[in-house]
């Protein structure tokens, strides 16, 4: 009573038949998960020298964290260069967080109606803080006038 056992990937069962060869089942997502692969990792990049750029600029420059106030922000943002460099960073971090967070909800939820559901929200929240975020920059005003009163205070022009 011996078993013969065959070496492994022979391609043959211990019956003597050949196993059929492994068909990948479902459609092919074509590119979409490597090019998402690729842009957390050039984002990532990316984002490094964004954010660090940033904390430079807002905490070792000039007074450093004791600068940080609405007019300096207002001073910031009336430069198209720090409006752009804002608007990358807010755009790069929420499409980097969203495509993590989309591979995070692919792994872990089991229903596809859940996964459905799931990826709705994270897709709304990322349109909604991107289209307020974009406004928010490029809508920003520092020195308001509301019932013909200026405000915040004393670094805006006199009307």
């Amino acid at each position: 009573m011996s078993a013969t056992i065959q070496p492994p990937r022979s391609g043959k069962l211990s019956s003597g038949k050949i196993q059929p060869q492994y068909r990948r089942s479902g459609p092919s997502r074509g590119n979409f998960e490597m090019l998402a692969w690729l842009f957390m990792r050039l984002s990532g990049v990316v984002l490094v020298v964004l954010i660090f750029g940033h904390l430079t600029v807002n905490l070792l420059v000039g007074e450093g964290i004791h600068a940080i106030d609405f007019g300096f922000v207002a001073g910031k943002w009336a430069d198209p260069f720090w409006q752009v460099w804002d608007l990358a960073m807010l755009w790069l971090a929420m499409l980097h967080g969203t495509n993590g967070v989309r591979t995070i909800i692919n792994d872990y939820a089991e229903k596809d109606s859940t996964r459905l559901w799931l990826k709705i929200v994270l897709f709304a929240a990322t349109a909604a803080i991107i289209i307020l975020g974009t406004l928010v920059i490029f809508t920003f005003n520092p020195c308001p006038v509301v019932s013909g009163v200026q405000l915040p205070g004393g670094f805006c022009p006199a009307p």
